[in-house]
C-alpha cells in the first residue's frame, strides 16, 4: 500500500520536473517600465526622504507619548524601508543562477 502512495506522489512530481520550462523573471513588461522607473526615482529622490524623515518623526513622536523606544525603531524602519525597497527589488527580480 506504502510503494503505492510513493508511486502516486512521484510520479507526478518526476513528470512536472520534466516538463519545467525556463522562467525569465524581469525580462518582459516593457510597457510597465517607465512607471517602475518613476516610482524608484519617487522614493529614492526628494519624496522617498520626505516620507522617510515623517515617519521617522511620527515615530519620535510616539516613542515620546508612550515612552518606549520600540515606536522609534518602526520608524526608523519604514524610513529605511521606503529608501532602500527599490534597490533590494531590483537585486531580487533581475538577479542571476
Amino acid at each position: 500500500m506504502k510503494k503505492d502512495r510513493l508511486i502516486g506522489i512521484a510520479l507526478p512530481c518526476a513528470v512536472m520536473a520534466l516538463m519545467a520550462l525556463n522562467a525569465y523573471a524581469g525580462t518582459g513588461g516593457t510597457e510597465f517600465q517607465e512607471i517602475y522607473g518613476k516610482l524608484g526615482e519617487w522614493s529614492q529622490g526628494y519624496l522617498g526622504k520626505v516620507v522617510a524623515a515623517g515617519a521617522f518623526l511620527v515615530g519620535i513622536a510616539a516613542g515620546i507619548v508612550r515612552q518606549s523606544i520600540m515606536a522609534v525603531v518602526t520608524g526608523l524602519g519604514a524610513a529605511m524601508a521606503v529608501q532602500y525597497t527599490p534597490t533590494i527589488i531590483d537585486s531580487i527580480v533581475t538577479g542571476v543562477i
